[in-house]
């Protein structure tokens, strides 16, 4: 047990720094050859973001567990919206100014309702799988037109483009990508084997595997993140991280499953923690854009949000 905690653990260190790393060296070569800090943001930044959910979601499709690879798609945005975003607001309260982000919203919204719809028969079947593939290229092309469409005074704009390495080689930029792609599936392979070990040992199921100890460990570089950007002051671009996040989970994580090993899944996974994912995602959207107007989400909301997670939890193991 204490061995496999210890490859869990630095699986997941492994994991989270090739991430990053990939992310770095991507938008390190997108800039180097002419392209936007917005469209870098909202693309490569927000898809790099949620590499480490691809990944592990392939793996434990490909090993045979879509259960697990399904509660990763769905734990990630409980956890990334209910436990990210409220330790991230308890801090220092988010204020919502960037206009795109408005938009974005209505497209994370109508995007969770398309999963729940999905996911509600208990089964993720192959042609599911890919129109969430095909969608995820249409939001991916969407959002590199957005941000050809940003309004110069948008805030998101200065926070993106300081976020984005600057005069790295592009040797050094492929390097990096490279080492990514390299330790990214075999990070994962050895986190996902320790997981289902540890739970199994635990008593705990497939799906429940995923909405927990996976989906709390591939949300801690969002968490690092978003409590790194409110502190600088990046308030706008530590929201815009979660909702990218959750998008390309929903569209890119989600389908894995359906693309790799379609089939019946755990009905629980549709008739509770679909439901909560929509659930935080409408409240999400109320406290950041709420009836008076202030378009914050304050520390009594952030509140509400780590009680949420925390009931959340109480229910999966009571």
């Amino acid at each position: 047990m204490i061995l496999q905690l210890a490859i869990f653990l630095a699986g997941l260190a492994v994991l989270s720094w090739s991430a990053d790393k990939f992310v770095y060296g991507a938008s390190a070569l997108a800039k180097n050859v002419g392209i936007s800090p917005m469209m870098i943001g909202l693309t490569i930044v927000a898809m790099g973001s949620s590499a480490p959910e691809i990944v592990v979601s392939a793996i434990a499709s490909y090993n045979g567990n879509p259960n697990t690879a399904v509660g990763n798609a769905l734990g990630s945005n409980i956890t990334n919206i209910a436990l990210v975003l409220g330790i991230t607001a308890l801090i220092k309260p988010l204020l919502v100014s960037s206009s795109t982000l408005k938009r974005e919203f209505p497209l994370l919204v109508t995007i969770n309702l398309v999963a729940v719809y999905f996911l509600f028969d208990g089964e993720l079947s192959f042609a599911e799988g890919v129109v969430l593939g095909v969608l995820f290229v249409v939001v991916l092309a969407g959002m590199a037109w957005m941000s050809l469409q940003v309004d110069k005074s948008d805030p998101l704009i200065d926070e993106t483009n300081d976020e984005i390495p600057s005069s790295v080689p592009t040797s050094h930029a492929a390097f990096w990508i490279i080492t990514g792609l390299v330790l990214l599936p075999v990070s994962a392979q050895f986190m996902v084997d320790s997981a289902v070990n540890i739970a199994r040992y635990l008593g705990m199921s497939d799906l429940v595997i995923g909405l927990t100890i996976i989906a709390l460990g591939t949300s801690l570089p969002e968490l690092a993140a978003s409590v790194a950007g409110v502190l600088k002051g990046e308030d706008d671009l530590a929201l815009g991280n979660v909702i990218g996040s959750n998008i390309f989970n929903l569209l890119a994580v989600l389908g894995m499953p359906g693309l790799i090993a379609p089939g019946l899944l755990d009905e629980n996974a549709a008739h509770r923690d679909a439901l909560v994912m929509l659930g935080l995602t409408l409240l999400l959207l109320v406290f950041s854009f709420n009836f008076r107007g202030t378009r914050r989400i304050n520390r009594g909301e952030a509140a509400v949000l780590l009680c949420c997670y925390l009931v959340y939890l109480y229910w999966l193991f009571a």
